[in-house]
């Protein structure tokens, strides 16, 4: 029997692992800096196995005879896509949390086995954990010199040469060298002498640089390592410099080559180095060991500032979200026109709706993989469309796009649920549809007291549908970046705590959040409500107390046709119509034609 494509490059690692004496090799999607979205150099994941989701990993033992003899692991998100895109005559799937890689290895691994793994892909918890389960038959986990799958992708696609870029206060809002005193500031009341920092967002944000070396985020591949006299070295790849780099970073930052990392890092000897094991792989932290430096593992000092967004960046926003608006706005009206036509597919709809943000000479990029869901496809909230899961959207059903852009100002994030006519939709899912929007409109309008944590605001988004008995299984809302990650910690609303373990992280003003509720129902049909939002003061006449509440960023129509006024209170109508004549305000100035009909109709009040 001929082998394809994948089943072929299974064999090939397996020679190379065989050949290099181990019994396993464990390939996650990650890269050095543990990113959410990685360059193509690093989707070893998708190149060996197919799995185009954008988390998940794979075991592949070196005994192809042994059942199973590789295992791919991936959450509730990609159910459906896993099964799809990776071969279940080479691949066992596993779910997580249910089942963990090292739980995986103790279970099936051989006695005394050897497991590889790539001490730049993988964090030390991740390590640790896996170790001590890999020790208890007899095993080691061994740190690869140089990844095997490097070894046989001979097609393997270089890091991104592509110049770093500067970003200018004018959108920043905040020099580099203040940032950069703030983390000598926290330095020195910590006793350290130096921090890491390897996130590359956070890179981003302390230098007021960005890049194009990862789709979905602006960032440039690079390590900064920053002491606690203001200076930093920034470690990057010398075709990525440029002279407005460089007077842009000044004297105070040295511009070392990348490959230098780790010898910067060996300089850091006898000296006191904060390192956050959320965001630094293990070989980081075996570095700074070999070298005799003392480890204080703590959080990036740059994570919160980074969220707590200045007052430039607050406008930046706005800006963005205008442009942004007019964009979703057109592509709906012209969904509107031409989906009960017949023939608009997942793929064309999102290839419209990029191309109406295209229209905005500011767009630099997608924030995410667009989520463009047609009827059942829409019960899946982090679905994925490709060719061939390829679905037209069919009269009368439910669509559901989810998506965002990059432009310098700020990075956007919006939902919307709309019904594809020309019949009127069912009861049961105009119920639903507006259950999920009591729940936006609680949460857009929630007042809370300085300290509380989005953990305990969730309730408010899911408290009318729970009085229906049903619910969602997603958080309800995550951080945004200012031009950087779609996704930004450490905030966020959710059933669960977020921050630091055992911690939960407060609502700061100057932080921005998605609000996105939503329902359901497998095989059917979708719903989902999502604007993004800014943390505010509110001045509340003789409150006892400093109380926040959120400020709507994001003005785009909601789908009037899925709204049973019946089931909202008088409150909920008025939040309605004023909402939608901030978006005819913000939005009709952009529009002519056609579009700006459409949009007075849909602002209409209800």
């Amino acid at each position: 029997m001929l082998m394809n494509t994948h089943e072929a490059r299974l064999d090939a690692l397996r020679k190379e692992l065989k050949s290099r004496g181990l019994d396993g090799f464990v390939i996650p999607i990650s890269d050095e800096h543990m990113s959410e979205y990685v360059g193509a150099y690093a989707q070893r994941l998708a190149w060996l196995t197919g799995f185009g989701g954008s988390a998940g990993s794979a075991v592949v033992l070196t005994d192809a005879t042994r059942e199973p003899a590789a295992a791919m692991f991936t959450d509730g998100r990609y159910t459906i896509q896993v099964r799809e895109q990776v071969d279940p005559r080479l691949y066992s799937y596993e779910s997580i949390p249910q089942t963990s890689i090292a739980q995986w290895l103790a279970e099936h691994a051989p006695e005394g086995a050897a497991i590889g793994y790539d001490a730049w892909l993988h964090g030390s918890r991740w390590t640790e954990v896996a170790d001590k389960a890999i020790a208890a038959k007899g095993g080691k986990l061994v740190a690869v010199e140089g990844n095997p799958i490097d070894a046989v992708w001979d097609d393997q696609p270089a890091p991104s040469p592509a110049p770093a870029l500067v970003h200018g206060d004018v959108f920043a809002g905040r020099s580099s060298e203040a940032k950069r005193a703030m983390v000598a500031e926290w330095l020195a009341e910590k006793k350290l002498d130096a921090t890491v920092i390897t996130a590359l967002d956070s890179i981003a944000w302390l230098l007021n640089i960005r890049g194009t070396d990862v789709v979905h985020t602006p960032v440039a591949l690079s390590y900064v390592i920053a002491h606690s006299d203001g200076t930093a070295d920034l470690f990057i790849a010398e075709e990525k410099v440029t002279p407005e780099l460089r007077q842009h970073l000044g004297n105070a930052v040295s511009i070392l080559p990348r490959e230098g990392f780790v010898s910067g890092l060996e300089c850091l000897a006898g000296k006191r180095v904060s390192l956050d094991p959320d965001n630094a792989v293990a070989a980081i932290f075996h570095a700074l060991n070999h070298a005799g430096a003392e480890i204080v593992e703590a959080r990036d000092p740059v994570i919160l500032p980074k969220a707590i967004k200045n007052p430039v960046e607050q406008q930046g926003h706005r800006d963005a979200q205008e442009r942004d608006g007019a964009a979703v706005s057109r592509f709906l009206h012209w969904l509107d026109k031409a989906a009960p036509k017949g023939g608009v597919t997942e793929l064309s709809a999102a290839a419209r709706l990029l191309g109406f943000r295209e229209m905005s000479a500011d767009l630099r990029d997608t924030s995410f993989n667009t989520i463009s869901g047609a009827g059942p496809h829409a019960a899946l909230p982090h679905y994925a469309v490709s060719e061939e899961s390829d679905l037209e959207l069919a009269p009368n059903s439910v669509y559901l796009v989810d998506s965002g852009g990059q432009y310098p100002a700020g990075t956007t994030d919006i939902t919307r649920t709309v019904w594809i006519g020309p019949g009127e939709p069912g009861a049961e899912v105009k119920d639903r549809f507006t259950r999920v929007l009591k729940g936006h409109i609680a949460l857009d309008t929630a007042i809370f007291p300085k300290n509380t944590a989005g953990s305990q605001l969730d309730v408010l988004a899911r408290h009318a549908l729970w009085q229906a008995g049903v619910d969602y299984a997603h958080g309800t809302g995550h951080g945004v970046g200012s031009f950087l990650g779609v996704h930004e910690g450490p905030q966020r609303i959710s059933k669960a705590g977020s921050g630091q373990p055992g911690t939960d992280q407060v609502l700061l003003p100057g932080m921005i959040l998605s609000n996105e509720p939503g329902y359901y129902k497998a095989g059917e049909y979708g719903i989902r409500i999502e604007n993004l939002v800014l943390v505010v003061e509110r001045e509340i006449p003789g409150s006892e107390g400093d109380y926040y509440g959120f400020e709507t960023l994001t003005f785009v129509p909601i789908e009037r046709r899925l709204v049973d006024t019946s089931l909202l209170t008088k409150a909920e109508v008025t939040w309605w119509n004023a909402y939608h004549a901030k978006v005819r305000a913000l939005i009709a100035p952009q529009l002519e034609g056609a579009a700006l009909d459409w949009l007075e109709a849909q602002c209409a009040p209800l």
